[in-house]
């Protein structure tokens, strides 16, 4: 067992969550410790409650790896029920859907505000194709992709 595994088993043991596991994986480059459980509060509004748990196990984690704040951040994601790996998948067919039209049109396709995280998705599965050229535009809540169009 990992020690990021023993982390979420006893934050979750310490929440009183029932669960029947967690594996890991990876998914689109990405470490993710999937969280099996009947529980689907765990998810939350939006996942914000797997982010929040997403949250504390990295820092509990990067306090036990005795890295000091800012010098190394825990590279993996904590889901539950494959929340947040189906979000990824989403987001990379959306990227590539989006990209495709801004090819056939031939013009600049901007997508909805996306946090940080989400955009790095969009960034990443656009990065080899053809045509194709990301950025990121706006601020704060508002900032988003463009996919642009490159002859």
């Amino acid at each position: 067992m990992s020690d990021v595994t023993a982390v979420i088993q006893g934050v979750l043991n310490a929440a009183g969550v029932s669960f029947k596991g967690a594996d890991s994986r990876e998914v689109a480059g990405q470490t993710i410790y999937n969280i099996e459980t009947e529980n689907h509060m765990l998810i939350g509004l939006r996942g914000d409650t797997v982010h929040a748990l997403d949250t504390l196990v990295k820092r509990i984690v990067e306090k036990q790896s005795g890295a000091a704040d800012g010098d190394e951040r825990a590279q993996f994601l904590v889901d539950v029920n494959g929340y947040r790996a189906k979000h990824i998948e989403d987001l990379k067919a959306k990227a590539l859907i989006m990209a495709e039209r801004a090819r056939s049109f031939q013009y600049d396709v901007e997508l909805t505000p996306m946090n940080a995280y989400e955009r790095l998705i969009v960034h990443t599965s656009l990065t080899d194709a053809p045509n194709i050229k990301t950025e990121s535009q706006g601020e704060g809540r508002g900032r988003r992709v463009v996919i642009r169009y490159v002859s």
